[in-house]
C-alpha cells in the first residue's frame, strides 16, 4: 500500500502533462537512427522527427566540382583530413537538443523539511509544469535552432577548407605554367644576348645595349624563380593540409558559375540565429510571467499533491518595459535576416562583376598576346633581313612575354573567383559527405 501512493502521485502528474500522448522515446537514439545519421553524414535527420528546413537545405547541396576530376579529389582529401572542430560542436548541440526534447517530462528531486518537533523528514518531490507561457517549448526551439547554427558553421568550415585546398592546387598549377613560360622566354632572351654581345664585340652596337638585355634577363630569371617558389610553397602547404600529393597535370580550368538562386550560407546562418534569438526572447518573456505546476511530495510519512504558482523573477515597476524590450529583440532578430540577404546580394553582384571583368581580361590578354606574337615574328624576320636593329626585336619580345604572363594570371583568377562564389553558397562539398 505504501508503494501504491507514490505510483498514484506519479500517474496523476503524467496524466496532467499529457504523457500518454506521443511521449518521445526515453532511450535515446535507436540503431536505425544511428545508421541514418551515418549514411547521410552530419546533416542526416532521423525519420519521424520534425525536419529542419535549414539542415535539409544543407543536406541537399551538391558540389560544383565534377566527379572524377582532380579538383574533386583534392576536395575529398581536404574534407577527410579535417580536424572537424565544428563537427564536435554540432554533435554537442544535437545532444543538448535531445536533452531539451524531454524538458516537458516531470522533474524528480529530493526534498528535506523540518517538522514542528524538530525532526528532519526526507522525501522526493515530483513536479510537472502545467502552464509556463511557452517557456519549455521555447527552450526546445532554442536548442533546435542551436543545432541549425552549428550545422551551418560546419558547412561553412568545410567549404572554406575545400576552397583553401583547391586554391592551393590551382596556385601550384599557375606557378608551374608561369615558370615554364619564363624558362622558354629566358632561352630566347639569352639567344638575343648572344647576338648583342657579338655585335658589341664587333663594334656594331653600344655596350649599353648589352646591359639592357642583361637587365631584362635578370628580371625574367627572377620572375621564374618567384613562380617556382610559389608553386613549391602551395604544394607543400597542400600536402601538409591533406597528407597527400596530387598530379601536377592541369585539368580543365573552368568550374562553372554558381546559380544565382542558390542561397548563401551566411543567409542560412542568419535565419538559424534569428530563430534562436526569438526562442531566447520567448524564454526571457516567460521568465517574467507566472507559471503553474503540479507537485507531488513523497515521504516516509506519506504523500501529497497540489498546484503551485511560481514567478522566476519578482514583478516590479520595470516589468512592462522589460517585456517590451524582449518583443523588440524579436524584431531585431528578424531584421538581421534582411541585412544578411542584402549583403549576400551585394556580394554576389560584386563577385559576378569581377568574374566578368577577369573573363574579359582573359580574352583581351589572349588577343593582345596573339597580336604581339605576330608583331614579334615580323620584327624578327626584318632583323634577319637586316632591316631592323636587334634591340627593337628584344623590346617587342619583352612586351610579348608580359602579355602572355598577363593572360596566364587572368585565366587563373577566373577560377579563383568561381571558387569564392561556390564557397559562399556552400557548393564545394556534397552535403551528405560532410
Amino acid at each position: 500500500m505504501q508503494l501504491a501512493r507514490p505510483i498514484g502521485a506519479l500517474a496523476l502528474l503524467c496524466s496532467l502533462s499529457g504523457c500518454a500522448d506521443g511521449m518521445p522515446s526515453l532511450l535515446g537514439r535507436s540503431d536505425n537512427q544511428t545508421d541514418l545519421s551515418q549514411h547521410g553524414g552530419n546533416f542526416a535527420q532521423p525519420e519521424g522527427e520534425t525536419r529542419s528546413e535549414v539542415i535539409s537545405t544543407l543536406l541537399e547541396r551538391r558540389s560544383l566540382l565534377a566527379e572524377g576530376t582532380i579538383y574533386n579529389s583534392v576536395a575529398e582529401a581536404a574534407v577527410a583530413a579535417s580536424a572537424r572542430a565544428s563537427e564536435a560542436e554540432l554533435i554537442s548541440a544535437k545532444l543538448r537538443a535531445e536533452a531539451e526534447a524531454k524538458n516537458w517530462l516531470p522533474t524528480i528531486g529530493p526534498s528535506v523539511s523540518l517538522t514542528d518537533l524538530g525532526e528532519l523528514v526526507a522525501g522526493m518531490l515530483i513536479q510537472q509544469v502545467l502552464f509556463d507561457n511557452g517557456r519549455r517549448k521555447a527552450e526546445r526551439d532554442f536548442a533546435a535552432a542551436d543545432v541549425e547554427v552549428a550545422a551551418v558553421n560546419l558547412s561553412v568550415d568545410m567549404n572554406e577548407r575545400v576552397e583553401d585546398a583547391v586554391g592551393l592546387y590551382i596556385a601550384g598549377l599557375r606557378g608551374d605554367e608561369k615558370s615554364a613560360y619564363s624558362s622558354r622566354a629566358l632561352t630566347q632572351m639569352q639567344e638575343f644576348r648572344r647576338i648583342v654581345a657579338g655585335r658589341v664585340d664587333g663594334g656594331l652596337s653600344n655596350r649599353a645595349d648589352l646591359n639592357v638585355v642583361d637587365s631584362k634577363i635578370s628580371g625574367m630569371r627572377n620572375a621564374r624563380t618567384t613562380a617556382q617558389d610559389a608553386a613549391k610553397t602551395a604544394r607543400a602547404e597542400l600536402t601538409a593540409m591533406t597528407g597527400e600529393t596530387f598530379s601536377e597535370k592541369p585539368g580543365k580550368l573552368d568550374l562553372g558559375t554558381p546559380p544565382a538562386d542558390a542561397q548563401y550560407l551566411a543567409v542560412l546562418k542568419s535565419q538559424a540565429q534569428a530563430n534562436r534569438n526569438v526562442a531566447q526572447a520567448v524564454v526571457n518573456r516567460a521568465g517574467l510571467l507566472p507559471q503553474i505546476a503540479a507537485a507531488g511530495n513523497i515521504t516516509s510519512d506519506g504523500s501529497g499533491a497540489g498546484l503551485t504558482l511560481d514567478l522566476a523573477e519578482p514583478l516590479g515597476l520595470g516589468t512592462p518595459a522589460a517585456l517590451q524590450a524582449i518583443e523588440a529583440s524579436k524584431e531585431a532578430a528578424r531584421r538581421q535576416i534582411g541585412e544578411a540577404e542584402e549583403d549576400a546580394r551585394r556580394s554576389y553582384a560584386r563577385q559576378v562583376q569581377r568574374l566578368g571583368s577577369y573573363q574579359r581580361q582573359t580574352t583581351e590578354a589572349a588577343t593582345l598576346a596573339r597580336a604581339s606574337r605576330e608583331t614579334y615574328r615580323l620584327f624578327k624576320a626584318q632583323f634577319e633581313a637586316g632591316q631592323r636593329p636587334v634591340m627593337d626585336v628584344v623590346n617587342i619580345y619583352e612586351e610579348l612575354v608580359k602579355r602572355e604572363q598577363d593572360h596566364i594570371e587572368a585565366k587563373y583568377e577566373v577560377v579563383l573567383i568561381q571558387l569564392a562564389l561556390a564557397r559562399d553558397m556552400g557548393l564545394l562539398a556534397d552535403g551528405d559527405k560532410i
